[in-house]
């Protein structure tokens, strides 16, 4: 019996590399992004897997709303499936500034994107979430420790994890299991590919985790793939951090 995944933001970054480890792992996976995604879908099929994308721009209700139709109507034609099994909500935004330069915009792009987009997006695939069906929220250890010009972003991912325990209870009668990934500094694209990028500023967090580096985005994409595997069946609402040990 297959599995399906959606996965958003999954173009780039995180979302790209937990897509192909999802793919690894057999299950088909659904590439959701605001931009095209053929190369990521490209990717999987060439290494054996399958995928279909869709457009999601998850501050959107209305697309919301269109790519659900078009999730729907894609996996029927695709694997002759009407549920999926999989929901890793990892789409993000960091509008980062120090308290002084903040604005009413910034403030409220960030909870769109960061926890008005996973709640509705939710309960959007609700119906069409099979019984057992595992969601992940991609969270940040900044819910955890402090950084200046983070306190936006912070708060946005310490709501996402309420959401995420509440989400838990509400649909545990379905088997249904919510929990978070909270991923430490990670060498990604994110934010400018600063922590992929900017040697000073990897080698400074490095020496803030206990395994001395920055991590790799595959380890953060593994441990969403063994999360949402039978191996977790009895975990939910719960917050995993992955970060190396950093700020212990």
């Amino acid at each position: 019996m297959i599995r399906i995944a959606l996965v958003t933001g999954a173009n780039r970054g995180l979302g790209r590399v937990t897509a192909l480890a999802l793919a690894r792992n057999k299950i088909n996976v659904v590439v959701a992004s605001r931009g095209g995604a053929s190369e990521v879908v490209d990717n999987i099929i060439e290494s054996g897997g399958e995928a279909i994308s869709v457009q999601l721009d998850v501050a959107d209700l209305s697309s919301i709303e269109a790519a659900r139709v078009a999730v729907l109507a894609g996996i029927e034609q695709e694997w002759n499936a009407s549920t999926i099994d999989v929901l890793v909500n990892n789409a993000g935004v960091g509008l980062f500034a120090p308290l002084g330069d903040i604005t009413a915009e910034s403030f409220d792009a960030t909870f769109a994107v960061n926890v008005r987009g996973p709640l509705f997006l939710t309960q959007a695939f609700l119906p069409h979430l099979s019984d057992g069906a595992s969601i992940v929220n991609v969270s940040s250890s900044l819910s955890r420790h402090v950084s200046p010009a983070t306190s936006v972003y912070a708060a946005s991912k310490k709501a996402l994890e309420a959401l995420t325990r509440s989400l838990a209870l509400e649909l545990g009668a379905r088997g249904i299991r919510v929990n978070s990934i909270a991923p430490g500094p990670t060498a990604t694209d994110f934010n400018g590919g600063a922590m992929r990028d900017d040697e000073a500023m990897r080698e400074a967090l490095s020496g803030q985790t206990a395994l001395g580096r920055v991590g790799d985005p595959d380890e953060i994409a593994d441990a969403i793939s063994a999360l949402v595997s039978r191996e977790f069946r009895w975990t939910t609402g719960e917050r995993i951090e992955v970060s190396g040990g950093v700020l212990l």
